[in-house]
């Protein structure tokens, strides 16, 4: 995490404790930046002790042979309508990965216990979705059934992934849809899950 993503993580768990929450299960990814998000949000909560799970399911996005690049340098080697065609629509895959490359999720050590037909070359926002929601429904879904309190720290495009499953936003509107960073989404369900109301806290 950058020195502004601490501080947004540490406001974000300062911000949830004003407010009165509190929380019995976490979520979050196989990302570094994700699981010290959380980290500094527990800690804010006095929560550290709580179960946390992590996924590859809830990673962010992977961009295949863009995953890293400069986003200036790919535009200008690309074109500014390309890139945008691959960061915004739903079904758009950027250039694929070979499988010696060292960006390609099988050559990283905390994947290793993950089948290589799950480890992605790239990915459009579709395959996102399917794999974020596929953990919320046979994962997350059990615990809020049961009335557990969750929060989940994840990333822009898996973020978006539950907002467009939660809300049943359309292909076209989730394109439009930015999740911002350190700021709370809070989603109030009702006893079948369904969404009362959704808000950010600020």
């Amino acid at each position: 995490l950058t020195k502004q993503g601490i501080n947004e993580a540490i406001n974000a768990g300062k911000i949830l404790k004003e407010n009165n929450f509190t929380f019995d299960i976490a979520y979050t990814s196989l990302l570094i930046r994700a699981q010290n998000t959380l980290k500094y949000i527990l800690m804010e909560l006095n929560e550290e002790n709580i179960p946390i799970y992590e996924t590859y399911k809830l990673n962010e996005r992977h961009y295949g042979a863009l995953q890293g690049l400069n986003k200036d340098e790919t535009k200008k080697k690309y074109g500014e309508e390309q890139v945008r065609l691959w960061r915004r629509s739903t079904d758009a895959l950027p250039p694929a990965l070979t499988m010696d490359d060292p960006r390609y999720p099988g050559n990283d050590a905390k994947y290793k216990d993950i089948k290589l037909k799950y480890l992605p070359l790239t990915e459009n926002l579709n395959d996102t979705i399917k794999r974020t929601v596929e953990y919320y429904n046979d994962e997350i879904k059990n615990k809020l059934l049961k009335g557990k309190k969750v929060i989940i720290v994840a990333h822009g495009n898996s973020l978006r992934a539950l907002v467009k499953y939660l809300d049943n936003v359309s292909d076209e509107e989730i394109m439009n849809i930015e999740i911002p960073t350190g700021i709370p989404l809070i989603y109030e369900l009702d006893g079948n899950l369904n969404v009362i109301r959704h808000y950010y806290l600020k």
